[in-house]
């Protein structure tokens, strides 16, 4: 892969991943729960999630599911039910659960169970695999090995992704720093269930119109 074209999808990569989505939500959300070094539980199963995405699109099973609408809707209701689960599941939490212990330490939490809901968030997500199909193949050479160039945006898409989302996990931190108190994580709590939920009926809109 040239090094122009590399260069343009290291561009695009980073503003692709700076939208705001269900992962940059999950992020924060993280960081302010739990502080920003245990929201990489989250963001390494965010990365694995769309690393898995990569890959179905890279043996090409992303053109099944873009030509199957049954499919497509299938994942894709998966994955609007789950957000909204997660939203609902934030709006519930209670503010007491969040609040530190005497010793200081940060309240407890489940790597594996962190790690595994922001996995299928990225990968309930079919959108994201129609978006890979269309966006890799722009950057492919067909004179050149293809799997060489596969790892390279793989490589690219997954290292940018990363960073991004550290991103969002020092903003969590830093929002929690200035604003550590129960009243504020009972109102972060309702703006990350209602922003979930919103990602979902967005999700679902989607949906609709793929019929």
């Amino acid at each position: 892969m040239e090094f122009h074209i590399w260069l343009t999808m290291l561009i695009a990569s980073f503003i692709i991943s700076i939208s705001p989505g269900a992962g940059a939500i999950t992020t924060v959300n993280s960081a302010l729960n739990y502080g920003f070094k245990r929201s990489f539980a989250a963001i390494i199963g965010l990365q694995t999630g769309y690393l898995i995405q990569i890959i179905i699109v890279c043996i090409g099973l992303g053109g099944i599911i873009a030509a199957s609408a049954l499919l497509y809707n299938i994942v894709k209701w998966f994955g609007v039910l789950y957000l909204i689960y997660l939203g609902f599941m934030q709006f519930r939490a209670s503010s007491a659960h969040f609040k530190r212990e005497k010793t200081g330490t940060e309240k407890i939490f489940k790597f594996s169970s962190l790690f595994s809901k922001a996995c299928l968030i990225n990968l309930t997500n079919p959108k994201a695999t129609i978006f890979l199909l269309a966006f890799i193949p722009q950057f492919l050479s067909s004179d050149k090995p293809q799997f060489i160039q596969l790892a390279v945006i793989c490589t690219t898409l997954i290292c940018v992704d990363f960073m991004v989302m550290s991103g969002y996990g020092a903003l969590g931190q830093a929002i929690k720093k200035r604003m550590n108190n129960s009243k504020f994580m009972r109102i972060q709590n309702k703006i990350t269930g209602a922003a979930l939920i919103a990602a979902a009926l967005f999700l679902a809109q989607s949906s609709i119109s793929q019929g």
